[in-house]
């Protein structure tokens, strides 16, 4: 067997992790006066405070969380095993191979566990059982087919706009390393990806919700360019993580649903969680007891929540480490938008810039033969034949959008009221603000504003949500359901491959 030589399968060269995640704040220059340039750090702070919290809470709640960013650094065709109680890397197997044989062991000490063993020929039970053997010696693991090589060919093309996506998420107040590593755990920052569900590109938002993102702005959003995306999945994920106070389920709402998350918090709350975190990874952890138990049988308390759901905060976070890495690995480069005042042909664009056709492109992965009118153009420099310059995130922080953000920001984050159609006039009211702001920035922001308002208030999320917390029924299920996770004690620690990097058939994605 061999030891620690998985070190040069991974992407080390390209992606030298650190120990622990650098942080990334929150831009907070301002043209306006004092005032505004204390709103803007107080907004920053805010969001820092937030993320903060939120990795104190993974930190307890979920210690063996890092071993995600393993996940995406290793290349395909094998299966790593980590540990649950502390995210670190125990061994590295080949998909197709001999396990006693060809493993790559980070603790050498572990390898005498496989001595001797006959490993069943299906991998999924080939996996169980050397679970079952690490956790003799190890305790708890986690385990899953390694995704290297969905991120290293996106990352080799488009690693360079990192630091520019990473400005666009910091003006809507999420953290640069948080964005950017959802876009990572989501698409491998493939613009062009498109998932079984139709969800498309940079964060896999369904087709259908960009067209309604086109139809509430007078902008023309062409959903393959990822720095359209990074500006419009910004400004969704702070909404969301000012509902909940929280990024941890904003970024699970992003994947698997309002109506889900909502089942969970109310679960977790019915455990006795206090706080947001806390209500959440109670509520989530009773989901994945419940699912190996019966599947089926208590399926009402969490319907389509299911095992990438549950890993989903935990993936985005221990990839921070990742976004890191590879930023400062990469040589950067600026990126310019234009808003194009009528169509533009590729031809046009190559002739006065001196690009070549591939460079356009990979600033526009959308571009095929022209650039509609009224769309954006995004170019290695300013050319003002192509249209105004709409680069908002080279330019300090227009003041009135840093007013009504940070006010934002801190709105009352009772996950119930949100629901309450009578809060609408409250997001409403936001939205008209961030639109009179006359900023690229709080146009972004109204028009998601918009969108998330009809996503809540046109659906019937909040009444069935309502049931759920009243319903006599749901209530007597759930305390079947507490008993018989309590007679049972499962396994809580070798669920293992949440299906990356698609949802399993039963995790829906509904954004």
């Amino acid at each position: 067997m061999r030891t620690a030589g998985f070190l040069t399968l991974t992407l080390a060269a390209l992606l030298a992790l650190p120990g622990s995640p650098a942080t990334a704040p929150v831009r907070a220059q301002s043209t306006g006066g004092a005032d505004d340039l204390i709103a803007a750090e107080l907004a920053s702070a805010h969001v820092r405070a937030r993320r903060d919290d939120d990795m104190v809470a993974l930190a307890g709640s979920r210690p063996g969380s890092t071993f995600w960013r393993h996940i995406f650094t290793i290349p395909d065709g094998h299966i790593a095993f980590g540990s649950a109680l502390d995210g670190r890397l125990l061994a590295v197997f080949p998909t197709k191979g001999d396990w006693t044989r060809d493993a790559e062991w980070a603790d050498p000490t572990l390898a005498k566990v496989m001595a001797g063993r006959r490993l069943p020929r299906r991998l999924d039970d080939r996996r169980d059982l050397v679970a079952e053997l690490l956790e003799r010696v190890a305790g708890p693991v986690v385990h899953n087919p390694t995704r290297g090589l969905f991120v290293l060919p996106n990352a080799r093309r488009y690693g360079r706009f990192l630091q520019e996506w990473g400005a666009i998420y910091e003006r809507f107040g999420v953290p640069a390393e948080v964005g950017l590593a959802q876009a990572i755990v989501e698409s491998g920052l493939n613009p062009t990806r498109r998932s079984s569900a139709r969800a498309v590109g940079f964060c896999q938002w369904l087709l259908g919700n960009w067209r309604r993102l086109d139809r509430l702005t007078p902008d023309v959003l062409e959903a393959y360019n990822q720095t359209t995306q990074a500006a419009y999945c910004a400004a969704y994920l702070t909404i969301l993580a000012t509902k909940y106070g929280s990024f941890i389920p904003a970024l699970s709402e992003h994947h698997s649903g309002g109506t889900n998350i909502g089942r969970t918090l109310i679960n977790g709350e019915r455990l006795g969680g206090e706080d947001v975190r806390e209500r959440y990874f109670l509520g989530s952890q009773l989901a994945r007891d419940l699912r190996q138990i019966s599947l089926y049988g208590y399926r009402e308390l969490y319907r389509t929540y299911g095992p990438r759901s549950y890993y989903y905060s935990e993936m985005v976070f221990a990839n921070t480490a990742t976004v890191e890495a590879l930023t400062e690995s990469t040589p950067q480069a600026t990126i310019y938008a234009m808003r194009t005042p009528r169509a533009i042909r590729l031809s046009e664009i190559t002739q006065r810039t001196k690009l070549s056709a591939d460079e356009v492109k990979r600033y526009n992965p959308a571009l095929r033969t022209r650039v509609p009118a009224a769309a954006t153009l995004y170019l290695p420099m300013y050319v003002e034949q192509f249209g105004r310059d709409v680069s908002f995130w080279h330019r300090p922080p227009n003041p009135a959008f840093t007013r009504v953000l940070h006010e934002f920001l801190r709105l009352d984050s009772e996950t119930d009221r949100w629901e309450d159609r009578a809060f609408e006039p409250v997001l409403r009211r936001f939205e008209s603000r961030f639109r009179e702001t006359n900023s690229e920035e709080g146009r972004i922001m109204a028009t998601v504003l918009a969108y998330a308002s009809e996503e809540a208030y046109l659906s019937r999320r909040g009444a069935i949500l309502a049931e759920f917390r009243t319903s006599a029924d749901i209530q007597r299920l759930f305390d079947r359901a507490v008993l018989a996770r309590g007679a049972s004690e499962p396994a809580r620690a070798s669920l293992g491959d949440p299906s990356l990097p698609d949802s399993d058939p039963d995790d829906t994605a509904s954004r």
